[in-house]
């Protein structure tokens, strides 16, 4: 049996989704851009504002912890990130930013408002609403 089409309301509705992900990764590409970064580089940065793990780092940027590696090596190179170990383990080797690597990540969450809280327009309920329905979603 074919899939039948969606529905007007199902694709403004897709539209919309996709026009978020369009809007979200341009402005953190521009600003990234601005800093002579990728847009991955950019969020490894910001994820780096604290020393945390690498494994960290992946999951936020939605990266492979093999791939995130050459990224901050790039950060490193451009004195952004420093790695550390952590005083806990000292297998694991903790990231974080440099003084001009804070100084650069204030500057990216200056020039992306859309990226730090695109639902700034919705009050705490319709956060939630929205929350409980992604997830509905996505458990589907």
């Amino acid at each position: 049996m074919p899939a039948t089409p969606p529905d007007d309301l199902t694709r403004q509705l897709v539209g919309l989704f996709a026009a978020a992900n369009r809007r979200y990764a341009r402005e953190i590409e521009t600003a990234a851009a601005a800093h002579r970064l990728t847009a991955l580089q950019a969020k490894a940065l910001l994820a780096a504002d604290r020393p945390v793990p690498m494994r960290t780092i992946a999951d936020t940027v939605h990266a492979e912890p093999s791939n995130v590696t050459a990224i901050i090596d790039k950060l490193e190179q451009r004195g952004l990130v420093e790695r550390r170990p952590d005083p806990a383990d000292r297998r694991v080797k903790l990231v974080a930013a440099t003084e001009d690597g804070h100084r650069v990540s204030a500057d990216l969450l200056a020039r992306t408002p859309f990226v730090n809280d695109p639902f700034a327009a919705l009050d705490d309920a319709e956060r939630e609403r929205l929350l409980d329905m992604l997830r509905r979603v996505m458990e589907s």
